[in-house]
This record gives C-alpha cells, sequence and structure tokens, in this order.
C-alpha cells in the first residue's frame, strides 16, 4: 500500500501544528501551500510543496495553485474502481487521503467597511471550496476537516487507530457541505447588496436571494409554549444590532425578547441627532413611550411617564451610556430587557441586584445601512429595503391657512419620527419632545385616534399629532380639535384631503404633509 498523503491549506491556523503532527504521526505524508507550508516547517514538520505534487508553480499571486488533476485526481480518485486508481498510475498521480483546509475569511473582509470592493473580492476563495467539495464527494476514502473544533477528534481516531470511522468521514463530509453553501451564500448575499447600491432603478431583484447565516442559539420555545425556535446571526453584519450587543447580565434571551429589543433598539437610534439622550420602551413590538432629555435619566422617566401601566416588564433602549441615576429609576420597577451602548460600573452594580434582568451593550451606535429586511411566509419570503425614510422641515407641505413656525415644524418632525415605528393603524400624541398618548394597530384610524387620547395622562391642549397614513375622512381632524391639538402632520393623498383640510381651517388646527408614508405590519 502507498503512504497515505494529506493535503493542509488554511487561512486559520489555530490548531494546525497539533493536527499536522498527527498525521505524520500516523505515516501520513504532508502537502502543503504558501504561509501553512511555512508555518508547519517552522514548527519542525516535513511538508512537500502542492508545485512539487502538480510539477506547476503558483501563479496569479496564488489564484491557481490547487486546480490541478493531481489534486482533484487524488482526491475524486474511487480507491475501489479499478480504472480510477489506473489513471492516477498512469500519470504519476497519488491518493489524497485526508484534507485539512479552511476557506480565505471572505466574511471577516467583507465586514471591515475600510476595505475596498477589489479587496473584498480577493478574499473569494475558488481553490479551497473546490477540495473541500471533491473530498467531501469522496467521504468513503478520505478524511475532510474544515473546521478546527473538529480536529481533536481527527487527532483522538488517529491516535487509537491510525485511520478515521466511515461515520465520521460522513458526519465531516456534511458539515463541510453546509459551510461550503454558507461561503457561497455569503457571497452571492453581498454581491446582490453591491448590485442593489448601484441599480439605476429600484427593484433590480437577484433572481434567486440568498441567505446564509449559521446557528447562534435554539431557544426554550418561540412565540408561544408550544413553538420551536432558534436564533441565527449573520455574520457578515456589522452594524449595531442586537444579534451584535454583548449581553452582560441576566438570563437568556427568548424568541420575543429580541424581537422587541431589535424593535426598540432600531427606535432609539432614530432619536441620537435631536437631543444628548433618547429613551424608547417597547412592549409587544410597539412603544408605550418615547422620549427626549438632557441626560438619560430625564429621557428613561419622560418615556415612562407616558404609559408607565403599560411600560411595566417593557425593553427599555436607550441612546447614551447608562449611569448609575438612570439605572436606578429603570430597577425601580420591572423591565425585562435594558440595551444601551454602555453601561457605567454604578449602573452595573444597581442593575445587576436584578437577577432576571438582561443587559445588553451594543457599543457606540454606527450609522442604519440600507440592508434589506426578510420576512418568511408559508411557501415563501417577502425581501423589502429597510424603512430609512426621514424627511426636513424644507420638504414638508403646509396645507392650511395656519401655518406651523419653526418651533411646531420640529415638534412635528418628532412627532413624525414617533409614529414611524407604530404598529398600523397608528396615531400619536405628542409634545415636542416626549410622546403623550399611541393608538396603535387599529383597524380604524378613528379608534386609534381615540385610544391614543384615553391613554394620554396630561391634557392635549396645544400637543401634536401625527398618523401613518393619510385621513380618508375629517373624522380625525375632528377628534384632534376635540381635544385641542394645535398641529397635525399625515402622508396626505387622499382623495378626500380637501376635506381634511377644510376641517383644520375651520378648527384653527394647522397640518401639514409629508408626501411619504410609514405603514409597520
Amino acid at each position: 500500500m502507498s503512504q497515505r498523503s494529506a493535503l493542509l491549506s488554511v487561512s486559520d491556523k489555530t490548531g494546525l501544528v497539533e493536527i499536522a503532527q498527527a498525521l505524520a504521526n500516523a505515516g501520513v505524508r504532508l502537502i502543503s501551500t504558501g504561509g501553512t507550508a511555512a508555518a508547519l516547517r517552522k514548527a519542525g514538520l516535513t511538508v512537500l510543496d502542492i508545485s512539487e505534487v502538480t510539477g506547476f508553480p503558483e501563479v496569479m499571486d496564488g489564484r491557481v495553485k490547487t486546480l490541478h488533476p493531481a489534486v482533484h485526481g487524488g482526491l475524486l480518485a474511487r480507491r475501489d474502481v479499478p480504472e480510477h486508481m489506473q489513471v492516477l498510475t498512469d500519470h504519476g498521480f497519488s491518493t489524497i487521503d485526508f484534507v485539512v483546509v479552511n476557506l480565505y475569511p471572505f466574511v471577516k473582509t467583507a465586514q471591515d467597511t475600510s476595505k475596498s470592493l477589489e479587496e473584498v473580492i480577493e478574499q473569494i476563495d475558488i481553490g479551497g471550496p473546490s477540495m473541500l467539495r471533491s473530498a467531501s464527494k469522496n467521504y468513503e476514502s478520505v478524511t475532510v476537516v474544515t473546521d478546527p473544533a473538529d480536529y481533536p477528534r481527527v487527532i483522538a481516531q488517529l491516535a487509537e487507530s491510525g485511520a478515521t470511522t466511515k461515520a465520521f468521514r460522513a458526519e465531516l463530509a456534511a458539515k463541510v457541505f453546509q459551510q461550503t453553501s454558507a461561503y457561497d451564500a455569503a457571497i452571492a448575499s453581498y454581491l446582490s447588496a453591491k448590485a442593489l447600491e448601484g441599480a439605476e432603478e429600484r427593484g433590480n431583484w437577484p433572481s434567486v436571494f440568498t441567505v446564509s447565516m449559521p446557528l447562534a442559539q435554539t431557544m426554550r420555545y418561540g412565540e408561544n409554549p408550544h413553538q420551536a425556535a432558534a436564533f441565527y446571526r449573520d455574520p457578515a453584519c456589522s452594524e449595531t444590532s442586537v444579534a451584535g450587543a454583548r449581553q452582560l447580565h441576566g438570563k437568556e434571551l427568548s424568541y420575543n425578547n429580541i424581537l422587541d429589543a431589535e424593535g426598540a433598539l432600531e427606535m432609539v437610534r432614530d432619536f441620537t441627532d435631536l437631543a444628548p439622550a433618547a429613551a424608547v420602551i417597547v412592549k409587544h413590538s410597539n412603544p408605550c413611550g418615547i422620549a427626549l432629555g438632557k441626560s438619560v435619566f430625564e429621557a428613561y422617566e419622560r418615556a415612562r411617564e407616558t404609559d408607565p401601566d403599560s411600560a411595566f416588564g417593557g425593553i427599555v433602549a436607550l441612546s447614551t451610556e447608562v449611569d448609575e441615576e438612570a439605572a436606578k429609576a429603570i430597577g425601580a420597577t420591572f423591565n425585562e430587557i435594558v440595551i444601551a451602548p454602555s453601561f457605567s460600573e454604578g449602573a452595573l452594580a444597581e442593575l445587576t441586584k436584578k437577577k432576571n434582568l438582561r443587559l445588553l451593550a451594543t457599543g457606540p451606535f454606527t450609522p442604519k445601512k440600507n440592508t434589506l429586511i426578510v420576512r418568511g411566509v408559508v411557501g415563501g419570503a417577502v425581501v423589502t429595503e429597510r424603512d430609512l425614510g426621514m424627511i426636513t422641515a424644507a420638504e414638508l407641505k403646509p396645507v392650511t391657512a395656519l401655518v406651523p413656525g419653526a418651533d411646531d415644524l420640529a415638534a412635528l418632525l418628532f412627532a413624525w419620527r414617533c409614529v414611524k415605528w407604530v404598529k398600523s393603524n397608528a396615531i400619536v400624541y405628542t409634545s415636542a419632545t416626549a410622546t403623550l398618548g399611541i393608538g396603535a394597530g387599529q383597524m380604524s384610524r378613528i379608534d386609534s385616534a381615540n385610544i391614543g387620547a384615553m391613554k394620554s395622562r396630561k391634557p392635549l391642549a396645544g400637543a401634536f399629532m401625527a398618523s401613518d397614513a393619510f385621513f380618508p375622512f375629517r373624522d380625525c381632524v375632528d377628534i384632534a380639535a376635540k381635544h385641542g391639538i394645535k398641529a397635525i402632520i399625515q402622508p396626505g393623498g387622499s382623495v378626500r384631503d380637501e376635506e381634511s383640510i377644510a376641517a383644520a381651517n375651520e378648527k384653527g388646527i394647522a397640518m401639514v404633509f409629508t408626501g411619504v408614508r410609514h405603514f409597520r405590519h
């Protein structure tokens, strides 16, 4: 029997020397490439360069080195088919019985915003996936390992018998195809996003939409206890997110926790440019309080004042570091999660007294990117651009005789940012810097207007009203007048806009149109 061979070529050199030594101890000849060969030689191991096997040098800056019949013939030849083995003999090729390969760090490079498109493209591995696929297809005879976490099991089996079991080889092969599939999906996703960035027209969608997300955790249950669930993390995402946050304290996040925390974080990030601090409290995907403040304590207290009953057991998102003063206020009532860029030592000392309170630190907030949102439906998925719509005072269209001044326009824009995050149909009442009453998720906009007013703990005279979509009739203006609303912001666009405008003029209410709606389902 000819000497067995192993081909080693890795970007992640964790455990490389250990597995190579185990192979050498089992009498396996080591073949390697570039930096991997150098690392093995430095460790005192004897290594054959890949060019000595192929009879062809590495060319094109290493782009072509393992794409050769001597490599893939040695991997794919079936040992039980004489014709295959004869081809190897005729061409002077040898079998390759072990493959230790991991891929260029494409995802890590793509995450680095300082890298150019050309630099990211260079990290698309060609030879690595080809070798992995060839070896995995022939797992009956070839052991293929791509994850350093599997090295100890390979080493143990080599130490025990000098070989690996067929069942283990099949398991490793399946894992390889999972990883190469995820790798290709990450590349496809990145390049599709780049294509969309440069598209002259919206809707230039890829013919196949690919998503690659490794499992982050399984969950005790899903939306309800009778449903199973798991959380997958996008390794290519470098933006501020719940998925990328560090949990500092508390029990494991649940399915509903993750959805609510994501919503709260997305909301609070929309208000960071308006004041030194912003706070959002969320229950069941809807805000029950949004406020600005000179400090994180003030912002939290004002957000909670909107609806303290609903805020009980809520998800709190804050725009700046949580200090001890804010922590004491937060800890005075029951909350599920606090998510913020960071926590002071005093805040941690205070909040960690609550055994089950989850504390998530995101690090400094990054700008929002126009990434795609995927929602599954039975038999498929819908994909949409993220709602990053923001308007300025200059883009607002006053439509009433009474035109809001600069301060009122700023207040209306604050109300508009708030209503964007409330489930449709949505009506929100605010002061210039805090929500007062929130009417969410009703089938009738009239009901939302009435519920929002009912929820307010303060008189609404002089407050502002925002609607996420146009008024089909004048009735919401009449409700606003009943409560003394000063000004209204809404998209406009109804065939009965003139009725609403006439009602506002009749009641002495200023109204502006945005020309943009924010349905949220």
